[in-house]
């Protein structure tokens, strides 16, 4: 098609723009950062088509004016990052299953905080099979409904399973259906979903041996990030760990961790003063 014959679909306007922060920043407290303003056409236009509307800024109107309530879960759903997959950060996943394991006095209890579609949590999961011991048990959680309904169904699409899993793992774990890939019984066994907003809401009830909070504090306000750092402290057993993203840190956040001396990568909670 000649270029003079591409159309291009207009960017949203400042308005719709500054209501999509202040929608993601209520529902879930992540901002809508410099960096990420370019996805906003991207990540909306298939839900503007599928609402039948012509434009972002259409699709965003029906949210302010109150005319589609339950469209603002979708827009949320749409524009958080789910970028995830097996074995992200690999040796880091299997050095702290060894320290948790380690640390943990009985059966570990992890939280995996931003779980998203469930591929963090089956890796862990994964991790301590291959280790022998005891399983551990893992509360997973995410702000969004549609990424922990995906995640319980432990189905996976072959680009999705081959993302970070080499084949010896597929097979061993995973049963093929179809064109997709499905977490076997005995791995999802020890696993529990929630939906459940790091901002806002409690931590899992009971005592938690480690924390996995990696790549979500940095789209929070940095005081958001303190109040959660706060949560997660709360949450833990005296001594025990959390794993952040690899981009982020407890400095100048909070002075309830401090780099463990004795686990490589991981935070530990220090005694409150």
């Amino acid at each position: 098609m000649p270029l003079s014959q591409v159309t291009t679909q207009p960017q949203a306007s400042a308005t719709t723009m500054a209501a999509l922060a202040s929608l993601l920043e209520s529902r879930t407290g992540q901002q809508i950062a410099a960096n990420r303003a370019w996805r906003i056409d991207t990540a909306l236009r298939p839900l503007a088509t599928a609402s039948g509307v012509a434009s972002v800024d259409e699709l965003v109107a029906h949210v302010r004016h109150g005319r589609n309530p339950a469209l603002a879960d979708r827009i949320v759903d749409a524009l958080l990052n789910q970028e995830t997959s097996f074995f992200r950060d690999g040796e880091a996943i299997g050095a702290a299953a060894a320290a948790i394991a380690a640390n943990a006095d009985g059966v570990p209890r992890i939280w995996c905080a931003g779980c998203a579609t469930g591929q963090e949590p089956l890796s862990l999961a994964i991790a301590f099979a291959e280790r022998g011991g005891a399983a551990p048990e893992i509360i997973a959680s995410d702000v969004s409904a549609a990424a922990i309904a995906r995640a319980r169904t432990g189905r996976f699409s072959h680009f999705e399973i081959q993302r970070g899993l080499p084949i010896g793992r597929m097979v061993r774990w995973f049963d093929q259906e179809g064109e997709d890939w499905v977490a076997q019984p005995a791995l999802v066994r020890g696993i529990s979903w929630r939906r459940s907003n790091l901002v806002l809401d409690p931590p899992p009830a009971g005592r938690l041996d480690a924390v996995f909070c990696r790549n979500v504090l940095f789209y929070l306000a940095p005081e958001l990030r303190s109040r959660v750092l706060d949560t997660i402290a709360r949450s833990l057993k005296p001594g025990g760990l959390l794993m952040l993203g690899a981009g982020e840190t407890v400095i100048g956040q909070s002075d309830r961790f401090v780099p463990s001396k004795q686990f490589r990568g991981l935070y530990e909670l220090v005694a409150a003063r």
